[in-house]
């Protein structure tokens, strides 16, 4: 008897670590026509979308997360190549048999088994529309003179959920590509000076688009406040900070 409390007492005290684990990550719920979209914050350019009993991984990092304790995916979406947005070690942990995997072309030489996507392309994949969105920077280089994401490498994506547009941008800056973007719900734009866009050319881009609402993401050491007060008299768009360092 004492034996099986002991055992009982071991699979809550497991149970309560795994909870607790998921639960150290702020959420937000979407309402689509389609259901409940949730968004989970894991950190830096790492999404998790939850969505008609499917879950999404956005370029799973295992420096922000132990996934071995978050739930498998139906579909993991990698922007590019760089380690912290392709990670084989998180992918493993979150990788199924069922799983599929949307990738560029250059993570595909380290990844097998999934669905290239290059710029412009779109794909219905586990009954989600996804369109491929080029990601790439014009401002920012190299000390040797290259981009820090030369152009024709990244994707963004922008995956429907029932009657939402949600736009993941990946690292990019505020090119011609995105500012012509139309209908997005949610835009998921980086500004991790100086690899990606500054405050002001993400204010300049969700001006052009006009997202509903606004997520600075993979921000590093930029302050989020500096966007705010950026769009702070700009009609139709939200803001929304959170940690997403």
């Amino acid at each position: 008897m004492k034996r099986l409390l002991m055992l009982v007492s071991i699979l809550v005290a497991v149970l309560a670590l795994t909870v607790a684990a998921q639960e150290k990550f702020e959420t937000d719920i979407v309402k689509t026509s389609a259901g409940n979209l949730k968004i989970t914050f894991i950190g830096h350019g790492t999404l998790m979308f939850t969505f008609g009993g499917k879950v999404i991984h956005v370029d799973p990092w295992t420096k922000l997360a132990d996934y071995t304790k978050l739930p498998k995916a139906d579909i993991i979406l990698l922007t590019h190549h760089h380690r912290d947005h392709l990670d084989p070690k998180a992918l493993d942990s979150v990788r199924a048999e069922k799983t599929t995997v949307v990738l560029t072309e250059t993570c595909a030489k380290k990844v097998a088994g999934g669905i290239i996507m290059t710029n412009g392309d779109v794909e219905t994949v586990e009954g989600l529309k996804i369109e491929a969105v080029p990601a790439y920077n014009i401002v920012h280089i190299h000390t040797k003179g290259k981009p820090f994401h030369p152009k024709g490498i990244g994707n963004g994506y922008v995956i429907t959920f029932g009657d939402k547009r949600v736009y993941v941008a990946g690292d990019t800056e505020n090119v011609p590509e995105m500012k012509g973007l139309k209908e997005i719900d949610i835009a998921f734009l980086p500004m991790n000076v100086p690899y990606t866009m500054t405050p002001e050319m993400v204010a300049d881009a969700a001006k052009a688009f006009e997202p509903k609402i606004l997520y600075p993401y993979h921000y590093s050491k930029t302050d989020p406040s500096k966007l705010v007060d950026l769009l702070k008299d700009t009609k139709g768009i939200e803001v929304r900070i959170r940690k997403m360092r």
